[in-house]
């Protein structure tokens, strides 16, 4: 019997690769076949946990592959290439690395530059979470020559982004729908933390904390699944110096709690400075009226000059933060101009100072220049030169007993939680980056006293709060973010009736004797829309047979209580429809009238959404 059964279930599969290859638009290839057998056979949750596994591989892969790229430039360039002066390469290296990543951006993407998480979250409110299929190798390709060559960026929304585009045309290969698209997106950004940083909790944090806000899930399954195997694969394959990793800390003692809350503050501070001159940056390139080329030339000589200045701008600068906790901060400074000065303690404290306040027009320089990659590890790295900075200080001032590798260690915490809103993903990522789990008191208190200043001065992420005003990404607000996924140009009713202003009221009473509606759009011989009339309008004087041919539409119209306009959010087409106390208002595009809108329209569709929005 169980031959039987065998047999009975290979005939089913081949038939299914028969068919499937018979009738489907196109040839898939084998691999595909044997998935969309397995999708027919499995029950949702199943296929879900399959999904996981095979997104959280293909995404971790991704993620192994850039960090391996940047490492491997970064000894190529090293070691390999010699210069007579190191200022030389400082000069080189970061400037080709802007100035390739555009023209490759040029010749091979058609120009499409569009990056970073702001992008992903727009995708999933804005285009049911279809993520463009170039996206899936071209922020590898971009961020590994901007940040292999020097560029002061990181590479986490890069991979955060390439497994974004993984899970999302996974799904949509295999005919997912809206709510199993948006997890298996999540998932491949969860996996492409979790290899960046071989921290799979950290990854799963990233994806609440940022990619599914606002969204409403109970399938954590085949997020855990993919974080596994990201991080799996980034042990197996990476080696520890590739991986943001380190051992070297001192025990908590709760007698520096004082240390920890004023760092907190700092750190809160300085992310707001890092967000304020993050702004004005990308409004000084945007406002250039160059082409992307010069823009690329330009940020290259300023990345170029900064590196020279301090070295440890260079790249990520994961490994200079690896030394201050290792408590070499001399060898830092070796490369650097000031090292003809001698090391003594003001030295570091300046060093150390002024590499945080260069850090963020570092990155923010070449991330709007044209450059690809994220401020996930900038704000890693300013916390860590904080943390030390403000170490250095303490023991200056008399002092004992400063714990300096862990404020180094909290210090990256509290900037990363002030700077992309994600404490709890800065929490988990130090702890278990840092094997740091009994700092976990004050990586709390740190990243979360950090995280509510950057509220105070912004409720929204700086990054997002443009896209969220707009109504273009999801927020906390749940009853916005449904409303966001309503396009107004399918919600236009056309099927209005409409006079033209120099018509009797005879001609609109037989109009309205034939429709359906209780009001009558006026236009003129153009479409154009003059005003509206309405049922209460005319109903004292509708009955009235001698008025029929005295009396003109022109004389009975009024100016509509509001216009609507095809591009405007389905939020700002409610408010109005609630400020004017009507049910229905006209939708105008170039003066020409579209149709109207109605207030029943909208709700009807607002309740489908909510029910596939709620529905598991």
């Amino acid at each position: 019997m169980s031959q039987y059964s065998r047999l009975k279930k290979y005939h089913s599969f081949f038939r299914f690769k028969h068919d499937f290859e018979q009738y489907s638009l196109k040839k898939a290839r084998s691999y595909e076949i044997i998935i969309h057998w397995l999708h027919s056979k499995m029950n949702r949750t199943q296929f879900l946990m399959l999904s996981g596994i095979l997104v959280g591989t293909a995404a971790g892969l991704g993620g192994v592959i850039l960090k391996m790229l940047v490492h491997y430039i970064h000894y190529v360039i090293t070691y390999k290439v010699h210069f007579s002066t190191q200022v030389i390469f400082y000069i080189l290296f970061p400037f080709l690395g802007i100035v390739l990543t555009v023209l490759i951006v040029i010749w091979f993407f058609k120009g499409e530059s569009r990056k970073g998480i702001p992008a992903i979250l727009y995708e999933i409110a804005q285009n049911s979470s279809l993520v463009p299929r170039i996206k899936m190798y071209s922020q590898i390709l971009q961020s590994a020559v901007t940040v292999g060559l020097g560029g002061s960026a990181g590479l986490e929304s890069p991979i955060a982004v390439t497994g974004a585009a993984i899970g999302s045309n996974y799904a949509r290969t295999y005919h997912l729908g809206y709510k199993e698209r948006t997890l298996l997106l999540a998932a491949g950004a969860t996996a492409g933390i979790a290899a960046a940083f071989n921290a799979p909790i950290a990854g799963m944090m990233f994806a609440f904390e940022i990619l599914l806000t606002g969204v409403v899930f109970s399938d954590f399954i085949p997020l855990i699944l993919a974080a596994v195997c990201g991080s799996l694969l980034s042990k197996v394959i990476l080696q520890e110096d590739v991986l943001f990793h380190f051992q070297s800390r001192q025990p908590f003692n709760y007698h520096n709690l004082p240390y920890y809350i004023m760092l907190a503050i700092l750190c809160g501070l300085y992310a707001r400075y890092f967000v304020i001159i993050s702004q004005r940056v990308e409004h000084f390139f945007h406002g250039l009226r160059w082409g992307k080329l010069q823009k690329a030339m330009l940020g290259g000589v300023i990345i170029s000059l900064l590196c020279v200045i301090m070295p440890p701008l260079f790249g990520e600068g994961y490994q200079s933060v690896k030394l201050l906790v290792n408590g070499d901060a001399g060898n830092i400074i070796e490369h650097s101009l000031l090292r003809h000065l001698p090391l003594q303690n003001w030295i570091i404290i300046v060093f150390a100072g002024s590499v945080c306040l260069l850090k963020v027009f570092a990155t923010a320089v070449t991330i709007q220049s044209g450059g690809n990659g994220g401020n996930f590890a900038p704000s890693l790295f300013a916390g860590g030169f904080l943390g030390y900075f403000f170490a250095m200080v303490c023991q200056q001032a008399g002092m004992n007993d400063v714990p300096v590798v862990n404020l180094v260690i909290v210090g990256m915490a509290g900037v990363m939680s002030g700077v992309l809103y994600a404490p709890l993903t800065a929490i988990f990522l130090i702890a278990e980056s840092s094997s740091g789990y009994d700092l976990f008191i004050p990586l709390m208190l740190v990243s979360t006293i950090s995280f509510l200043i950057g509220k105070w001065f912004s409720p929204i992420s700086p990054d997002l709060k443009e896209l969220a005003a707009a109504g273009k990404i999801f927020t906390r607000e749940h009853d916005r973010n449904i409303l966001s996924m309503l396009k107004i140009e399918n919600l236009i009713e056309t099927d209005v009736q409409q006079i033209n202003i120099d018509a009797s009221l005879r001609q609109l009473v037989e109009l309205v004797k034939q429709g359906r509606r209780n009001m009558v759009a006026v236009v003129n011989h153009q479409q154009f829309l003059e005003g509206i009339i309405t049922l209460e309008d005319i109903r004292p004087i509708m009955f009235n047979p001698a008025l029929y041919d005295t009396v003109g539409v022109k004389e009975l119209m009024k100016a509509p209580p509001a216009v609507i306009h095809p591009e405007d959010s389905a939020a700002f087409v409610m408010q109005k429809l609630d400020e004017t106390h009507v049910w229905n208002l006209p939708v105008v595009g170039h003066n020409r009238l579209l149709g109207f809108i109605s207030k029943s329209g909208i709700l009807n569709r607002y309740r489908q959404l909510l029910q596939e929005y709620s529905n598991d």
